[in-house]
């Protein structure tokens, strides 16, 4: 142990999640009138390309869900594919997968929603989940919803018990969570 300065073993676990919080914000970039005109888009890059950061932000996810029953990982296209893949991974469970239309190779169902900047149709095949497991799903950013909405009525079509959906960021203003209640959201960064 460093003198003057407590191991992570002896700090109590809110400071530590504290501390993880402030170090991922702190990486976060912004970028702005992109992909048009009047939007901030929240860039996550600078935490994938830090692999110490990489795996702080997935070290949250897993701490949150590893004693709880999960079935499955369902992952939205693309960025929520990059944390629910090492999630699934280090819980031991399956991982499926929500694309834009076009993408999958075999028998889909599928759902058209509206983005805060257009519309898009995800799909998921259709034996990607089976009636009654136990489902969280992940995505890099909760915005306004609608693509966590399009990937929640999927998952219920397909029989899944949606647990919690998880989000590295929530843009709090775009008031997204509201769209997807009663079911629970998570997330570690709030703008």
């Amino acid at each position: 142990m460093t003198q003057g300065r407590p191991s992570n073993e002896t700090r109590p676990m809110n400071t530590v999640y504290r501390s993880a919080v402030e170090r991922l914000k702190a990486s976060i970039r912004h970028v702005p009138d992109f992909p048009k005109k009047g939007i901030d888009f929240i860039d996550i890059t600078p935490i994938l390309q830090n692999g110490q950061l990489f795996r702080l932000a997935t070290t949250v996810f897993v701490e949150r869900y590893q004693r709880k029953p999960v079935d499955v990982v369902v992952a939205i296209d693309a960025r929520g594919f990059l944390f629910a893949s090492t999630v699934a991974y280090c819980l031991g469970v399956g991982m499926a997968i929500v694309r834009k239309k076009g993408k999958l190779p075999f028998t889909t169902i599928e759902k058209t929603y509206d983005l805060e900047y257009g519309t898009n149709t995800v799909q998921m095949h259709i034996d990607s989940i089976s009636k009654g497991q136990r489902v969280i799903i992940i995505d890099d950013v909760l915005a306004t919803g609608g693509t966590v909405e399009a990937a929640i009525s999927l998952v219920k079509q397909l029989g899944g018990e949606i647990t919690e959906t998880a989000f590295l960021v929530e843009l709090e203003f775009l008031k997204g969570k509201n769209r997807i209640q009663p079911i629970p959201t998570f997330s570690i960064l709030q703008y």
